[in-house]
């Protein structure tokens, strides 16, 4: 049976209620990719200017009934160009944020990354997915299973401040994130559990800001009650994570995946850290999923304009 998607649907809701932010989508060139598109400026969570081959853009729509006429389309030859004419779109502020279409992330990812012409800030780069799970109360943020490989201790607090801000930016009443490792102690033995005790510490310090920390802490005692009690676990994190900040990309893809695929979970996908959101989405992401990553750019790309919008007291 289709289940229902209510955290998705709250967050459509909430982004379709603001002005639709201007996207430069990058070669959408497929049914998937511009259908999303298509369905997302419909519901009035973006406003695309689409930056690709023309005529393959327009075939596609045609053959598929989209309407794409009252979209502004940037003509180029091939994905590299499509990339590199998106982020040159933000830079000249014609664009709130950056959307993946057909094209390989590699390809999208370097035009944001180029040192002279890219969208880099003083922050690491990271991805975020904003997971709905059947059966949790709220949405669950799981950073980063996309980007970096294997962090460092300074990209880790970049990657934590990151998915604070964009808990912030849905509304998240409070941010608990839970920093994982395979144990709650630390070992000296195990690098993750001694980043985790640092990046809490620097928590402390107002080094990093926003959300309440703790770890290391195991899967089980980060998000279930029952498995924080029997470990006497004491902490307002523990059992009730709403960030999982995993140890590096292996981990975190395998987690989200084990989510979507053994618990029926969606996987909403962003990027966070250049100078606006990227919509990253995959090619075997469902309709619905692409209308939440819109969404959630959308209301980042709210946050970032007005900052007190994104904070509930």
């Amino acid at each position: 049976m289709e289940r229902k998607r209510e955290k998705y649907e709250r967050l459509v809701s909430m982004a379709a209620a603001l002005p639709p932010t201007r996207t430069a989508v990058a070669h959408p060139c497929d049914r998937s990719s511009l259908g999303a598109v298509v369905e997302a400026a419909q519901l009035g969570l973006i406003a695309p200017t689409l930056v690709g081959p023309a005529a393959k853009i327009t075939a596609v729509a045609a053959e598929q009934g989209f309407d794409v006429s009252g979209m502004p389309i940037v003509d180029v030859p091939h994905s590299h160009a499509a990339a590199d004419a998106a982020v040159a779109l933000v830079r000249e502020g014609k664009a709130q944020a950056l959307m993946k279409g057909s094209l390989h992330t590699d390809e999208l990812m370097s035009s944001v990354v180029a040192r002279e012409t890219g969208l880099r800030t003083a922050r690491r780069i990271s991805h975020c997915f904003v997971m709905d799970v059947p059966g949790h109360d709220e949405p669950l943020i799981i950073t980063d299973a996309a980007v970096n490989i294997a962090p460092t201790l300074e990209d880790k607090m970049h990657i934590v401040q990151n998915a604070i801000d964009l808990a912030h930016a849905l509304h998240f009443p409070e941010v608990r994130v839970a920093i994982l490792s395979a144990m709650e102690t630390v070992n000296v033995k195990v690098a993750s559990t001694v980043e985790a005790a640092a990046l809490c510490k620097m928590s402390d310090r107002r080094q990093i800001e926003g959300g309440i920390l703790d770890g290391p802490l195991a899967l089980d005692n980060a998000i279930s009650p029952e498995a924080a009690a029997i470990k006497n676990i004491a902490s307002p994190v523990a059992g009730r994570a709403n960030v999982l900040v995993v140890p590096d990309l292996e981990s975190g893809n395998m987690l989200a995946k084990s989510l979507t695929f053994l618990a029926g979970a969606d996987a909403a996908g962003i990027v966070l850290g250049a100078r606006v959101p990227i919509i990253l989405t995959s090619r075997a992401d469902s309709v619905v999923v692409r209308l939440a990553s819109c969404a959630v750019a959308a209301l980042v790309a709210l946050a970032r304009r007005d900052p007190s919008r994104a904070i509930v007291n």
